[in-house]
């Protein structure tokens, strides 16, 4: 599997690998995504980072990311209060992507980078 296109940004609180991450207060910075309504604009790298530390953010097509619940292949995306993956249906809620793999909680599993509002 191909996994290309990472931006670095500098990790704002600590950042868990393989979460959900939005912006941080600055530019090129990044916080772990707190929820669905969260802009989100990739998934944290394999290794977990500390404040201050550099955050490689998938934003290419297809990454990994960990699971916060069971999810369908082909469902859509987003983040739980841990900024792990979860599905969702809700009107309103900001998506990743698509599941390209059925999984359970804490599972890591790709995903179609395809970011879209229900």
């Amino acid at each position: 599997m191909a996994m290309t296109e990472f931006r670095s940004y500098k990790a704002e609180a600590a950042v868990e690998g393989y979460r959900i991450v939005k912006p941080g207060s600055a530019d090129y910075t990044a916080v772990k995504s707190t929820g669905p309504t969260d802009f989100n604009i990739g998934t944290s790298d394999s290794l977990d980072k500390s404040t201050g530390e550099m955050v490689d953010c998938a934003v290419g097509d297809i990454h990994e990311v960990r699971l916060g619940g069971t999810v369908v292949r082909g469902a859509s995306l987003t983040s739980d209060a841990n900024g792990k993956a979860v599905s969702t249906t809700t009107v309103g809620h900001r998506c990743i992507g698509y599941a390209e793999q059925s999984g359970v909680v804490d599972d890591v599993i790709t995903y179609i980078r395809a970011p879209h509002v229900l």
